[in-house]
């Protein structure tokens, strides 16, 4: 798996909105619902594109199936995003400068 499955899966804003209730705790489908104007169907659609990506997991309990996010789903992202902390110090350095010298 690659980080483009993840960006992919994060970049439509429903899934990020899923995902972001995930991370507040685990839920059922109706209980992710709650709030959306958004069908069965499509949840479900969106809960298979995030448990693809490997960022969500998910688990039968009777009738319903209960999602949680799946933290090892992260580490792509993470490590991807290492490789560019060097460059985050000093460009909010430059970015502060700017911001001073834009005050003044």
């Amino acid at each position: 798996m690659t980080e483009n499955i993840i960006f992919k899966a994060l970049s439509d804003p429903t899934r990020r909105a899923i995902f972001d209730k995930l991370a507040g705790g685990g839920r059922n489908a109706t209980a992710l619902r709650e709030g959306m104007e958004i069908s069965q169907s499509a949840m479900s659609q969106h809960l298979s594109v995030l448990r693809e990506a490997g960022l969500v997991r998910e688990e039968r309990q009777g009738r319903y199936v209960h999602y949680e996010v799946e933290p090892q789903g992260l580490l792509l992202l993470i490590r991807w995003l290492a490789k560019y902390r060097t460059y985050w110090p000093a460009r909010v350095d430059a970015l502060k400068a700017l911001l001073k010298d834009m005050d003044q």
